[in-house]
Formats: C-alpha cells, sequence, structure tokens
C-alpha cells in the first residue's frame, strides 16, 4: 500500500504549544522499521490552482504568502512561517496524491491530513487547509477529463471518524450532491458551533467501545440507504476518540479503534469502493499510544489493500 507523508517541513511553535507535530514523524519513523507492508513517499506540495479548487483565491494567497490577520493565526492556532505555508501544501498533496493511489490501486494513506476544521476562506483548529475537500474535487475533475460525459461524475463519500465534527467539510460541500458527508464526533467537543454534514452523529461524554461500535454500525447503514452508487472514499480515521487523548472526550480503548477501522475497511471493500485514510486528529497525553493507534489504522489499511489487489472483499480471521 502506498502511504505518503509531508513532516519534512516543521511549525515555527512556541515552547508548550499543544500541537503534537512530532507524531508525524514519529509515525513515519514506526511505518519505516517495518518495511515490506507500506510503501512510503514524500508528498509532492498542491498548487495554488488545486487549492482554489476549494478555498478562495484570496484565502490561499494570504497562507502563501504570508498576509494572515493575527486573528486569522489566533483561529488556525499557528502563527504564520514559510515552513508552515509549506507543511500545509505538502500536508494536501499527500491526501491528493492518496486519492490518485487509491483509485489505482483500491487503497491509500495520508500519514496527517484530515484538516476537517478548514473553510473555504479561512483555517480554524489547527487545520490550515482542507486537504480531503481539494483531493475530492481535483479527483472529480481528473475525472471528468478521462471520461468526459460518456460516464456519470465521481461521487465521493467522506467518513469522518475524528472526534470532532467536520464542520470545515461540510461547510464547503453543503448543497453538493456529489459528495456525502459523514460525521461521526463527540457532541460537547470542539467546534461548539458546528456545521450540517449530510449525516451527523453525534456521541455523549465516556462513549466507550460497544456504544461506538453500533453507533458507526447504525451511521453506516444509513450512509448506504442514502448516498447511493459511490466511486472514492476518503476515511478520516482520527485517533483522538482515544480513551488517552487530552483534547477527546470519548473513551475509546487501542482494541476498540482498530474494530472500528476494520468496520470501515470491510464495509468499504465489500462495495469496492476506494479509499485515501488520513490521519486526522490525535493527542495523547502519551504520544506513543497515539502513534500506535495510528500504526494499527495503517495496518488495518495495507491489509485491506492486499485483500484489495487479491478480488478479495472479505476480512482476514
Amino acid at each position: 500500500m502506498l502511504a505518503f507523508h509531508s513532516d519534512a517541513h516543521s511549525l515555527a511553535l512556541p515552547p508548550g504549544h499543544r500541537f503534537p507535530q512530532s507524531k508525524y514523524r514519529l509515525l513515519r519513523e514506526q511505518i519505516e522499521r517495518a518495511p515490506g507492508a507500506i510503501r512510503l513517499r514524500a508528498a509532492a506540495p498542491a498548487s495554488e490552482g488545486e487549492l482554489a479548487l476549494a478555498h478562495s483565491p484570496d484565502y490561499v494567497d494570504k497562507v502563501l504568502q504570508g498576509h494572515l490577520s493575527a486573528a486569522e493565526q489566533r483561529e488556525i492556532g499557528f502563527p504564520w512561517s514559510p515552513s508552515m505555508a509549506a507543511r500545509s501544501r505538502h500536508s494536501v498533496g499527500a491526501s491528493i496524491e492518496a486519492a490518485r493511489a487509491a483509485l489505482a490501486e483500491g487503497v491509500a494513506a495520508n500519514l496527517a491530513g484530515g484538516t476537517h476544521h478548514a473553510h473555504a476562506d479561512k483555517g480554524s483548529g489547527y487545520c490550515v487547509f482542507n486537504d480531503v475537500a481539494v483531493a475530492a474535487r481535483l479527483m472529480q475533475t481528473e475525472w471528468h477529463r478521462a471520461h468526459g460525459s460518456a460516464v456519470p461524475g465521481l461521487r465521493v463519500l467522506v467518513i469522518d471518524l475524528d472526534v470532532h465534527q467536520g464542520n470545515g467539510t461540510a461547510a464547503i460541500f453543503r448543497d453538493d450532491p456529489t459528495v456525502f458527508t459523514f460525521s461521526m464526533h463527540g457532541a460537547k467537543n470542539f467546534p461548539f458551533r458546528k456545521e450540517p454534514s449530510d449525516l451527523d452523529v453525534e456521541l455523549p461524554d465516556g462513549c466507550r467501545d460497544a456504544e461506538y461500535l453500533a453507533a458507526l454500525q447504525a451511521g453506516l447503514a444509513r450512509v448506504w440507504a442514502a448516498c447511493g452508487s459511490v466511486g472514492l472514499a476518503f476515511y478520516l480515521a482520527g485517533a483522538d476518540p482515544h480513551e488517552g487523548d487530552r483534547l477527546g472526550r470519548l473513551k475509546l480503548s487501542t482494541a476498540g479503534l482498530l474494530a472500528r477501522d476494520e468496520l470501515v475497511l470491510q464495509a468499504l471493500a465489500e462495495r469496492r469502493i476506494p479509499v485515501a485514510l488520513t490521519m486526522a486528529g490525535g493527542y495523547g497525553h502519551d504520544l506513543a499510544s497515539t502513534v500506535a493507534v495510528q500504526v494499527n489504522t495503517l495496518a488495518a489499511a495495507s491489509r485491506a489493500w492486499q485483500r484489495w489487489a487479491d478480488g478479495d472483499g472479505t476480512m482476514a480471521a
């Protein structure tokens, strides 16, 4: 399975900042220590034109040229620097390349991404550009160029299982029938003003494995009943529903999160829907626990990729 990384560009964060940017390097290094199942590639940056598929040109220019106001930087949560702009472009590029690889091979991943709080005209909540929105729009454009009007357009499904609601993604795709957005998240988590997805499932504080997995099964059943034929899925596999997360309010175990990943990947495999994964959030008190959750997610994705290559949609015991 191909997985794309973008951790070469660091953020100039003040001491004590809560964003765990070392997580991305640690995750890549962990994957590098177990070569074979996952093929790692450095991501190319998204172009300005690609970013403008989901963002206003004015906002793109502000980020790339360093014209964000102090208030805009506070809402994002990062101070501007050239490396912040470069990191954001490469993270979007990783989701673009993962989406292309998924369409070609069935399953692929971005070792970062899932920046679902970014709106068309602003960033928020540690999210500068919305990588999934840009990649979805670009894949639809490339699909149309390749196939023309002879075949239906590429219908996209976003499965967002970060602990926080995907408000930016929901806003970007509001009233867009070609993209179905599904977000399952903590009811009392950030953002406190949520944007309506096509399907939102809110969970109570302290939700544990059994309750979560039951809600996910029911939610996916509603997705399949509502969204029709899907040509590409994006799966935001956040580690922040974990019981050890600093910013989440749910209580899933490591085993419960792996069961979540396998449930999603199995449902997509049964329908032969290609999927590009992003790692989304994860802010563990013990960062090693966050990395372990995401290593499990990537291992499950690699197994799904192998089954796709073998033409087998079933999960191995």
